[in-house]
């Protein structure tokens, strides 16, 4: 699987990252037998590059991957996980994990940005993990820390990448604006963008997208089904967006998006990933994966060639933006190192 840097670093990422969400039991149980063989299926088809945070599934997710890692060639594949959120222990437990992990809540989420945050945080990450070392750490949803965030936890970050202790830094939001302050305003090498450069949510091009491109920074793109609403042929009533129900008039967008793509006979989750690629400055596309079926079900799509006729069409019925690929060639062939 072909590989792209993040700019001005020795970090390289496979084109398809492993999104370990969900194997912290992000909505509903996932066996730990199902969890580490989604893993081994990834390594398999050639995904090196996983993703995880200590808010997914209160560390689970993080001892999980750590533990499906163990024995794979360090050097090998890059990891990357977040800090902003504490692991602390609960004082009123309730039973089960309120941020929608079915996990026992016997620790909760403690915001801290801080230099001693943040320091505390990768420590409890390789405790949680068993690793030596992270290659990449996010900032994570600092939407309502902006200060904290870019006067000392990105300064931290810095201070450890600049000694080699780390790859790579950045911020990951579900916004795009603030992302496009830290690539300004901060030392961030990426950020790791949510659902705001998709089919069904151009937003990103009004202020990070073009901030990276300026700078020479890297984006990670993540939550390309927008939750669930762009990851079948058909969409249906039902179908989260944004991790809510999709209201009925994005419903009837996905499918006329979809009825575009099976026209150029593609499918609508497979243009979803390929979407992304349309602009220079995302590097990769990180998906969540949950069980080995997924995992074979993503690579098979990411592999479906994607025809650039596509986003003529898109544009020219006011789907997308007019200006998607106004400078760019997009598609599978744009993907080169």
């Amino acid at each position: 699987m072909q590989q792209r840097k993040i700019q001005n670093t020795s970090v390289a990422l496979t084109e398809l990252g492993f999104g370990a969400s969900v194997i912290g039991n992000l909505y509903r149980v996932t066996p730990v037998d199902d969890a580490t063989a989604a893993v081994d299926a990834a390594w398999e088809a050639g995904l090196r590059y996983f993703d995880t945070a200590p808010h997914y599934g209160l560390g689970l997710s993080e001892r999980r991957l750590g533990a499906a890692l163990r024995g794979r060639p360090r050097d090998e594949y890059v990891i990357s996980s977040k800090v902003g959120r504490l692991l602390v222990p609960n004082e009123e437990p309730c039973g089960v994990d309120t941020w929608g992990f079915v996990v026992r809540d016997d620790l909760r989420r403690q915001w801290d940005f801080s230099r001693d945050g943040v320091l505390r945080s990768i420590e409890d990450t390789l405790e949680r993990t068993g690793l030596d070392r992270l290659d990449i750490v996010y900032l994570h949803d600092p939407d309502d820390h902006w200060r904290q965030a870019a006067e000392e936890a990105m300064p931290t970050l810095a201070e450890l990448r600049d000694q080699g202790v780390i790859g790579a830094i950045g911020a990951g939001m579900n916004q795009s604006a603030l992302l496009a302050r830290f690539l300004r305003e901060t030392a961030a090498d990426v950020v790791m963008l949510a659902g705001r450069y998709t089919l069904l949510d151009q937003s990103a091009l009004d202020d990070v997208l073009p901030a990276a491109r300026e700078l020479g920074k890297s984006v990670v793109a993540v939550g390309v089904f927008n939750s669930g609403l762009l990851s079948l042929d058909r969409p249906a009533e039902g179908m989260k967006y944004d991790y809510r129900d999709a209201p009925p008039e994005l419903v009837a967008r996905a499918r006329a998006i979809a009825e575009v793509c099976e026209a150029h006979g593609t499918t609508l989750p497979a243009a979803a990933i390929t979407f992304p690629w349309t602009h220079p400055s995302i590097i990769n596309v990180t998906l969540g994966m949950r069980t080995p079926e997924q995992v074979v079900r993503n690579v098979k799509l990411q592999d479906q060639r994607v025809p650039d006729g596509l986003w003529q069409d898109l544009r020219a019925q006011g789907l997308i933006r007019s200006d998607v690929l106004a400078e760019h060639g997009g598609g599978r062939d744009a993907r080169c190192l």
